[in-house]
């Protein structure tokens, strides 16, 4: 922690050290960002007051002018200290910084979408015929993100957000390459009708758990990195731009792999990977240690059993109730929708999955430690969650059933659906640069209800397309529009939550949206994936066909309506104190 900040500053201004502006437990950094911040601002207004009476004093001197701008270039190099982890960054450092830090934005999309651009080529080569066995390859990954994320932001916080963000990319990497080696199984074996797709399906499903880790991470590294401010929502606002970049740059390399054999592609993609764990470990920084709280905490350690200590420090029984429970309930509510809810196994699961969740919150409510801080969720931030739920459950919805629109009823190849998917990627980075211009104008509640009428409008557009309709119509539109869902969104409520939790919690703060983007709009394509089911008249014709993508896309414009009404209710009584607090 930071203790007499007055004193810091000159030692700091005299020797060229940085005062501390964190704590680490085990690599985890702890930022006093409101103490750090008055701790900045006292210094920037002693130096401006400083500079403001030796203008005063030379003002008659011109020989001085030049003094006076070197003591502005120190100023502002020294305020540029108070951005970073404790530590002095240089321009170019910090771009490389970024770059790495944002692929946790980048590569997970990146992951969805090569698997759904040759999903059908996939598919045939897997055997798999059944509409829900397509559902399940993309649900799958998303399900795993979602529920892994939140155990994965305590690790962060316990064990370093730097440390858990490699792993995650090594981890990633491993079940890329087990993706392309799955079409090297046998179709068929004596025991399993259909290994080749079962052992497919576990790389994916495994695969989720890297970005589970990866995600909250990387997002709580800028958190910690940056103080609140313009700099740190126009950061936020490009690293969620990473993600319609991703939706366009992965389709196209991947179909461009997939002209040869799409294996190569996830190799590729697992190369990738590895070298970005490779540069993160050089240029992301390491958190500084403050000697006191360090000291404070291994003695508390040291009374403590090590596995005891360690339990209580991650909420295994937290972490275990609510996994499970979660996964419990994806599967029953994906399987209830696909397969019959009258398999009695169905209802078992949901009812296994609602109990063990019961017992999450209660877990939460006695442990030291909580995996979930529920006295921190308040009604600012359940709007955050309720609108991002709704919002990116649509947007699952939208992104699954236009690429089979593209390649199924249009025909497309899986390089002519990117080309027709890539106007989001220029949308996508126009709304990212306009989130971080107006967010701190207009606050995060109105920017979230612009992005659930993005979301709503944009899914209405396909849901009505004719299939023989020009492209240039509803079908662009649509890409354009949504995009700015997805991207006035995202930022809004990260930023909002990285700003209003406590430090020690950023990886948590994290986790909860990332939590509820990938869970929602999993769920969102599995019960779209039913209702697809029921209207399509077992796909005989491509109107049939178009009638089940509609029956999905209707679920979406339900979901992006429903978000809409929950940011248009809480926008006036929000907008004005996140505004501020921004």
């Amino acid at each position: 922690m930071v203790s007499q900040p007055s004193s810091n500053v000159g030692q700091s201004e005299q020797t060229g050290s940085l005062p501390h502006l964190g704590s680490q437990r085990d690599s985890t950094v702890e930022m006093p960002w409101k103490l750090s911040m008055t701790h900045a601002d006292h210094h920037r207004d002693d130096t401006l007051t400083s500079i403001k009476t030796m203008r005063s004093e030379l003002k008659s001197d011109d020989t001085m002018a030049s003094s006076n701008s070197d003591i502005e270039k120190r100023t502002e190099q020294s305020q540029r200290d108070y951005f970073f982890l404790g530590k002095p960054m240089s321009v170019v450092h910090e771009l490389v910084f970024f770059a790495v830090v944002s692929t946790a934005n980048f590569t997970p999309h990146s992951g969805f979408h090569q698997t759904l651009c040759i999903l059908q080529l996939i598919a045939t080569d897997l055997g798999a015929t059944q509409p829900a066995q397509l559902v399940w390859l993309m649900a799958g990954y998303g399900l795993t993100v979602g529920t892994f994320i939140l155990p994965a932001g305590r690790l962060g916080d316990i064990y370093g957000y730097k440390r858990l963000f490699l792993i995650g990319n090594l981890w990633f990497a491993v079940f890329s390459l087990l993706a392309g080696f799955a079409v090297f199984i046998p179709i068929q074996t004596s025991i399993h009708s259909q290994s080749r797709y079962a052992i497919f399906l576990l790389a994916r499903i495994l695969q989720g758990i890297g970005p589970a880790l990866m995600i909250p991470n990387g997002v709580a590294l800028l958190g910690v990195t940056y103080v609140p401010g313009p700099r740190k929502a126009m950061l936020f606002a490009i690293f969620g731009a990473m993600a319609p970049a991703s939706a366009i740059i992965s389709p196209a390399v991947t179909s461009l792999f997939a002209l040869v054999w799409w294996p190569y592609a996830f190799w590729a993609f697992a190369i990738v990977l590895v070298g970005v764990a490779f540069a993160g470990l050089y240029v992301i920084p390491d958190p500084p240690i403050v000697a006191g709280r360090g000291e404070e905490r291994f003695d508390e350690r040291r009374h403590r059993p090590g596995l005891f200590n360690l339990c209580a420090e991650l909420d295994v029984l937290g972490a275990l109730t609510g996994v499970s429970g979660l996964v419990l309930i994806s599967v029953a509510l994906n399987q209830g929708s696909l397969a019959g809810w009258q398999n009695a196994y169905v209802s078992v699961l949901l009812a296994a999955g609602i109990l063990l969740c019961v017992l999450f919150v209660y877990v939460e409510k006695h442990v030291r430690k909580p995996l979930i801080p529920l006295e921190a969720l308040n009604v600012g931030v359940g709007f955050v969650l309720a609108a991002v739920g709704c919002g990116w459950g649509c947007f699952g919805i939208y992104i699954f059933y236009i690429w089979e629109f593209y390649e199924v009823l249009r025909g497309a190849s899986p390089l002519l659906a990117t080309a027709w998917h890539s106007p989001i990627f220029v949308s996508g980075i126009a709304a990212a640069l306009t989130t971080g211009l107006i967010i701190h104008r207009v606050g995060p509640a109105v920017v979230m209800a612009l992005a659930l009428l993005a979301f709503t409008v944009g899914v209405t557009l396909i849901a009505t397309a004719p299939i023989n309709q020009a492209y240039w119509l509803q079908t662009f539109l649509c890409n354009v529009i949504i995009t700015w869902g997805m991207d006035l969104s995202f930022p809004a409520a990260t930023l909002m939550l990285s700003d209003l939790v406590a430090p020690e919690h950023q990886g948590i703060a994290a986790s909860l949206v990332t939590t509820v983007v990938n869970y929602s709009g999993a769920l969102a394509l599995g019960i779209a994936g039913a209702v697809e089911l029921h209207v399509n008249g077992n796909g005989r014709t491509p109107e049939d066909i178009l009638r089940g993508y509609r029956g999905a896309w209707y679920v979406g414009i339900g979901l992006g309506a429903v978000g809409l009404l929950i940011s248009l209710a809480f926008v006036c009584r929000f907008s004005r104190p996140f505004r501020v607090a921004a």
